[in-house]
């Protein structure tokens, strides 16, 4: 019944689920002081609306609402429909502590203390 609706109610329903999916979600991109809202998020990636959405590529941060999530390096991957679809090289979480190549002794010291002269 659905698949034989008249193309002006089918081009109305679809802007009507593009208009809510821009207002319902808090998930936005920071990129050269830029603020690009989201569409969705996934384990490899991410959608913004093809329209407004610039060719990105590089270091980005996520954010839901004021709340930073991960420091993200990406690349554009195409456009599905009126979305544009973007996938994460490397994604890391936000306040992780960094990555280090090497095995830290439990013996060390927290802090050096000067020698009295």
């Amino acid at each position: 019944m659905l698949e034989h609706l008249p193309e002006d109610i089918a081009a109305g329903l679809a802007a009507a689920r593009a208009r809510k999916a821009r207002r319902g979600s808090r998930l936005c991109l920071h990129v050269n002081g830029e603020i690009h809202p989201l569409r969705r998020l996934w384990e490899t990636g991410f959608a913004m609306d093809a329209a407004s959405a610039p060719v990105l590529r590089g270091l980005v941060d996520l954010y839901d609402g004021p709340r930073h999530i991960s420091h993200c390096l990406i690349i554009a991957s195409g456009i599905e429909g009126d979305e544009r679809i973007f996938e994460f090289k490397r994604e890391t979480l936000a306040g992780r502590a960094q990555v280090v190549d090497y095995a830290a002794d439990a013996e060390a010291p927290a802090a050096l203390l000067p020698r009295p002269a």
